[in-house]
């Protein structure tokens, strides 16, 4: 691809300004800080997994930041190009909770067939706790990515068959705030 070009097209600033959460003057100011970090105009796995391992320094975030990487490139190509990049900040910085909850369901759904199964979610879970490490005090049930991921299922796979479709996921976040919590691994005390 090339050199990122050193000034967002018209277009390209047009399109970012209707389809994200960003003013023109952050989206100048995100594309700028993007191009001095990455130069060829896109963001490698090994890159951001040592962007993203730099804000979990007690932990291993490698395996999380691959996850995240797959659902920042949205075109599977391998990078991330700077639309991908604002793309996906916008959602999660900005986003909707509807919005959010699908862009964390896209994540977890790993062979994207448009369900989480059991295994797909102790996947995620299992690379959240290598990330915080030691950082964070679990509660007793929720003491290992099995028992966390089991106890996602219990309140989120209304169907019982085994495997939570976006609605199951959205509605289960949606009814009961301790579902977001356990899924970004915050600890149990910021429950209200």
């Amino acid at each position: 691809m090339g050199k990122l070009n050193s000034k967002l097209k018209p277009e390209q600033l047009e399109d970012l300004k209707r389809n994200t959460h960003f003013s023109e003057d952050e989206i100048r100011n995100w594309y700028r800080g993007f191009q001095k970090d990455c130069p060829s105009g896109q963001l490698s796995i090994g890159e951001f997994k040592k962007i993203y391992g730099n804000f979990f320094p007690s932990g291993d975030a490698s395996r999380f930041a691959e996850h995240v990487f797959r659902t920042f490139d949205s075109n599977s190509d391998g990078v991330i190009d700077f639309h991908e990049f604002i793309f996906a900040l916008s959602v999660t910085s900005r986003g909707k909770l509807d919005q959010k909850l699908q862009w964390a369901f896209s994540m977890y759904d790993l062979d994207r067939d448009g369900f989480i199964s059991r295994e797909e979610m102790l996947e995620i879970v299992t690379a959240i706790y290598k990330m915080v490490g030691t950082a964070m005090k679990i509660p007793d049930d929720e003491s290992t990515p099995e028992k966390r991921t089991d106890k996602i299922f219990k309140q989120m796979d209304t169907n019982l068959d085994g495997k939570l479709s976006l609605e199951e996921f959205v509605e289960g976040a949606k009814n009961d705030p301790s579902i977001v919590r356990l899924l970004q691994c915050e600890p149990a005390s910021s429950q209200s």
